[in-house]
């Protein structure tokens, strides 16, 4: 039988060791600062629970990135998390039932069965934050500039944002009645920017409809899109010119506040569509195929836990964020070597210096001076006259 080397781990599951385990660290100690900053209170959720509640309303795609497990207790299926936002949109409908608009926020593992793409990790450090009770536009501009803001303490450069409104495709398919196979299809074309297969399927459809339908694919670019789409969509619902008012809101007002960062609209993307239900945005860098961050309305979420709340948020990977932001590397500050020994003086005067700030690394037996350098000490604990000094080495 052939033996596996027990190093191994599997595909896409990887250990952090030092010093990037620290700069993650020191990384999501200054977001989750910055999130507090912004009124955002932190919550940990659970890393396993029954998959009823963990799939609610996230649809396929998560179901298949979802480990499964049975629980010997209760016999019931669990999942290990995949994604913390519908555990966190639980929190709010369920656990906490505040009334107004409430900020969340959260930092943690999560595992995938399937990754979102071959080179994306399967273990990566979901961080995010909620905002839940607010259906306005002013909530999704807030969540965006906090997306845009961590990305910018990151240090991610030439970062370009994508958005669009899922509203607006979602109110042509009510109004053209389509049944959920052709309204799948049309979706699925559209995703492919595939022109003619979007003119075929839409072909038996009102004229009007038709032609909105097949306008999606073009209505993609600068700001301008927008205001062609008023043109183009003009017969449109009422429903869809109010998804287009909102996201022309949301853009006039991020445009004013990051007057040079790119921003690309395309009403023909609907990401998340069998999730999100308004506005939807993504953060790009050059190189990198996916998104690094993204987010969206998705709003009702919580109906299935006793309370419909409109939810708007966003979610990136630390892991992402180190990876390709420009901070400085963590540097492990130089601390101070103790002798080995019991003497209750030298460790008196270990716990002041640790109680002052300071590093302090005591020797094991047989550790002599010689091993500080290994760990990373510049300073020496020393007996004298006066007691237990810090002297340098």
């Amino acid at each position: 039988m052939a033996t596996v080397d027990r190093w191994l781990l599997p595909d896409g599951i990887e250990e952090v060791l030092p010093p990037q385990a620290a700069q993650i660290e020191a990384s999501r100690r200054h977001v989750l600062d910055m999130f507090q900053a912004w009124g955002y209170e932190f919550v940990v959720t659970p890393h396993i629970e029954f998959l009823e509640s963990l799939l609610t309303g996230a649809g396929q795609k998560l179901d298949l990135r979802t480990f499964k497990v049975t629980d010997p207790q209760s016999g019931h299926l669990m999942g290990f998390r995949a994604d913390i936002t519908p555990q966190v949109a639980r929190m709010d409908a369920h656990s906490l039932r505040r009334e107004g608009p409430s900020r969340l926020c959260y930092a943690g593992s999560v595992v995938h069965a399937r990754p979102r793409s071959l080179s994306r990790s399967r273990s990566p450090i979901q961080l995010g934050a909620e905002l839940y009770g607010d259906a306005s536009p002013a909530a999704d501009i807030e969540v965006i500039s906090l997306m845009l803001a961590t990305l910018e303490q990151a240090q991610i450069a030439d970062i370009h944002m994508d958005l669009g409104h899922v509203g607006v495709y979602r109110g042509l398919a009510q109004a053209a009645e389509l049944s959920d196979d052709l309204e799948a299809q049309i979706f699925n074309a559209l995703q492919r920017k595939a022109v003619d297969e979007v003119a075929a399927l839409t072909e038996q459809l009102a004229p009007d409809l038709a032609y909105m339908l097949n306008q999606l694919s073009h209505l993609c670019g600068g700001r301008e899109v927008l205001d062609h789409a008023k043109t183009v969509l003009a017969a449109a619902p009422q429903g869809v010119l109010a998804a287009l008012d909102q996201l022309i809101v949301i853009a006039d007002a991020l445009m004013l506040r990051y007057p040079h960062l790119p921003f690309y609209f395309d009403l023909g993307e609907l990401r998340g569509y069998h999730y999100h239900t308004g506005v939807v945005f993504a953060a790009f860098v050059p190189g990198v195929g996916q998104s690094i961050a993204q987010g969206g309305r998705y709003d009702d979420i919580g109906a299935v836990f006793g309370r419909a709340r409109p939810a708007t948020g966003f979610s990136t990977d630390l892991k992402t964020l180190v990876d390709l932001g420009q901070r400085p590397a963590a540097v492990l500050p130089s601390g101070i070597w103790a002798p080995a020994g019991a003497d209750a003086n030298l460790w008196q005067a270990i716990c002041d210096l640790r109680t002052d700030g300071q590093r302090v690394v005591q020797a094991l037996p047989g550790q002599t001076v010689k091993d500080a350098a290994q760990a990373v000490c510049d300073r020496q604990l020393v007996q004298n006259s006066s007691g237990w000094q810090v002297q340098p080495l």
